[in-house]
């Protein structure tokens, strides 16, 4: 799994004669203020000739750039209230399919950013954003070769440490993994190709990998899961598994961090099944897992003493067909709840539940715990906060101001999010409607349309996890957040076709591990 290393470059006057690079693609505002007059002579002698320059990515043929390539990429105005950090991804992808198009394989980046807190990262989202660009998918990189598809190699970060770069580098790896798990076809990428993809990328790590795919065992332990996979069970290689990964850094347990993954590998919608196109791209409802897993890889990498993190990923696909779970059943969770099924296209919330609840088990005697469930769960959450991903918390986790942290890093590293309060209409929405049940999973119409329509799983996911028992006012109170990433998982809106974004893996990694 190569990707194109970031390399700290400490002399940009050495590095342009260096026979390492074969590029510059230089990151700015504007170019009026270059710090290399060669450069500056150059850039300005292309501006009398070229208004594209400052409006869009341009290539420049020069002597004075390695490789005789220039590559001018504008960010636009950074000045406004409303501009961020996401205008140096931007100019970046830009800039470097212009450089990976004219031949280059080992590119010079240069990024100039005003003096402002908002802008610290620049250089590091800058990077981040030209892989997201040069990341091509697994299946093509499988069946073409990595270096035809993927042919840039390193680039070179003018201004950043060793230490940054190997931070760099690990985040782009934990990315990496949660694009390629994440942007398979359901095939390639079924529930037991999931897990063993996640087992080959984690060998000769000090993160641990069990897998759990006894169909048996799976419908003791979880029950709500193995409703969702109940159909796919009739085909040997759409069987379930639940992964579950741990790592222990060094030293003392100072904080421990629980992720459960939804891992749909294929969600057809079930017995409510998707129509009208809508099943395009649901090879993709596994984002939530992948983003755990990529987390996973960048904790793995950068091995941060003190943190322990474990993580439950349910690997499953919803299958349509004579056995497959419907509105009307009543199931019981793994923490005891029985749940009314709404909408057989809710599936996610079923399988987080018990995850969930597993993990439950283990926050309670942890040092110091956080959970989180990451998931490409609601339609809502995409049209309410569009492309960012919809934080939504406990009052523990609110008092301990866990999302604001999360969303203020987020903002810095190019991995927004908004916050969602959790309010009683969204637990009175999912109560039980008889003594028959005790809650029920959702209403009967799409959750794009239907109010608080990304809150309300939230209260849900509590509930049928047994963490209402450890709410403020509780004796074992546990801070949880549950991570919406519908509107953030792929990077430009298309679920079928656009790039997964590997959301919130940075912004995480900003939290734990910086």
């Amino acid at each position: 799994m190569a990707f194109p290393i970031s390399v700290a470059v400490a002399d940009l006057t050495a590095a342009l004669s260096d026979p390492r690079w074969d590029a510059l693609l230089i990151v700015a505002e504007d170019f009026t203020a270059l710090p290399s007059a060669s450069l500056q002579a150059a850039v300005s002698q292309f501006q009398q000739i070229d208004q594209r320059i400052g409006k869009e990515a341009v290539l420049c043929l020069t002597e004075v750039a390695p490789g005789q390539r220039l590559i001018l990429s504008a960010t636009g105005p950074l000045n406004r209230d409303y501009d961020d950090v996401r205008a140096f991804a931007d100019a970046a992808k830009q800039g470097i399919s212009q450089a990976k198009s004219a031949g280059a394989r080992s590119p010079l980046l240069l990024v100039l950013a005003p003096q402002s807190p908002v802008y610290q990262q620049a250089k590091a989202v800058a990077y981040l954003g030209a892989c997201q660009a040069l990341w091509q998918p697994l299946e093509g990189r499988e069946a073409l070769g990595e270096t035809k598809v993927e042919p840039v190699q390193q680039v070179g970060v003018v201004g950043i440490s060793d230490a940054d770069a190997d931070y760099l580098n690990a985040v782009e790896a934990g990315k990496r993994l949660a694009r390629d798990l994440c942007g398979t076809e359901p095939e390639r990428m079924a529930p037991r190709r999931f897990a063993d993809y996640c087992t080959e990328a984690f060998a000769g790590t000090p993160v641990s990998v069990s897998v759990e795919r006894d169909v048996m065992k799976l419908n003791q332990d979880y029950p709500l899961l193995m409703a969702v996979a109940r159909c796919s069970l009739q085909v040997e290689r759409h069987k379930p598994a639940v992964i579950r990964l741990e790592y222990q850094g060094d030293g003392p347990v100072e904080q421990t961090l629980l992720f459960a993954g939804k891992g749909l590998v294929y969600d057809t919608g079930g017995a409510d099944l998707k129509t009208g196109g809508a099943m395009a791209g649901m090879s993709r409802d596994k984002g939530g897992a992948a983003a755990v897993a990529g987390f996973l890889k960048t904790v793995a990498l950068l091995k941060p003493k003190g943190l322990k993190v474990i993580a439950e990923i349910g690997a499953v696909r919803n299958s349509i067909g004579a056995d497959a779970f419907v509105p009307d059943e009543i199931i019981q969770s793994h923490a005891g709840v029985r749940v009314r099924i709404g909408n057989t296209d809710a599936e996610g919330r079923l399988v987080l539940a018990d995850l969930l609840s597993h993990l439950r088990e283990d926050a309670k005697s942890a040092v110091n715990p956080v959970l989180y469930s990451i998931a490409t769960l609601t339609g809502h959450a995409a049209r309410a906060v569009g492309p960012y991903s919809a934080l939504v918390e406990n009052g523990v986790a609110r008092q301990q101001q866990l999302s604001a942290q999360l969303a203020e890093l987020g903002d810095l590293w190019a991995d927004p999010s908004e916050i969602s309060r959790s309010r009683r209409e969204d637990f009175s929405f999912i109560k039980g409607r008889s003594c028959a049940d005790d809650i029920l999973s959702c209403n009967n119409a799409p959750s794009s349309v239907t109010p608080r329509g990304h809150q309300f799983p939230m209260a849900f996911l509590v509930a049928a996890a047994g963490l209402d028992q450890h709410a403020l006012a509780s004796e074992t109170p546990l801070p949880y957040c549950h991570i919406d990433i519908a509107g953030s998982g792929v990077d430009g809106g298309d679920w079928q076709h656009s790039k997964p974004s590997a959301a919130p893996v940075q912004a995480l990694a900003a939290l734990y591990c910086r």
